[in-house]
């Protein structure tokens, strides 16, 4: 397939656009970890670009396809039995800089969650997609999203209890 100057700049902008966005997606699809989620972006990115002319809403099909590829790599890796895990946290200094702070014990937690159980997480509390959605996007049931999202908010307060002091002090 040929691709005209115009198509091309287009795809362009759209990725000088939201490129940045999108890697926020992955870092948190991949939990934290940086060159995973290059490569979540890059392969959307890349699968996105053949079918540019025909796509209607380009940035949402290039986060479905982050969701489907990163459930991908997981259920294979979980076929290899492979266990991907981020770096160890760092320690935290204490500063003024509060809302850092929690948001590096979050990335640190939700880096311990299984791939599923991050990409449910994402979807629900940070796409705020409903669970329906959800299903559909993951290529499950919604009681698995349900189940799935119960489990990862469980094991959130399991591995990092102040976020859910946190939490608590924001109601």
């Amino acid at each position: 397939m040929t691709v005209d100057a115009a198509d091309e700049q287009r795809f362009r902008e759209f990725v000088a656009a939201r490129s940045p966005a999108l890697m926020r997606l992955g870092f948190l699809l991949t939990g934290g970890d940086q060159h995973a989620a290059e490569d979540l972006v890059q392969t959307a990115l890349a699968r996105l670009a053949g079918r540019w002319r025909r796509v209607e809403a380009p940035e949402a099909y290039a986060r479905q396809i982050m969701y489907r590829q990163q459930v991908s790599w997981w259920r294979t890796s979980v076929r290899r039995g492979e266990v991907v895990q981020a770096s160890p946290p760092e320690q935290a200094e204490r500063d003024a800089h509060h809302q850092s702070e929690l948001r590096m014990v979050l990335r640190a937690a939700l880096a311990r969650l299984t791939a599923r159980q991050r990409a449910v997480l994402v979807l629900r509390y940070f796409e705020d997609l409903p669970e329906k959605e959800i299903a559909g996007v993951l290529g499950c049931s919604v009681g698995t999203v349900r189940s799935t999202a119960h489990r990862s908010l469980a094991r959130l307060r399991e591995v990092a209890p102040e976020l859910a002091r946190e939490l608590e002090v924001a109601r």
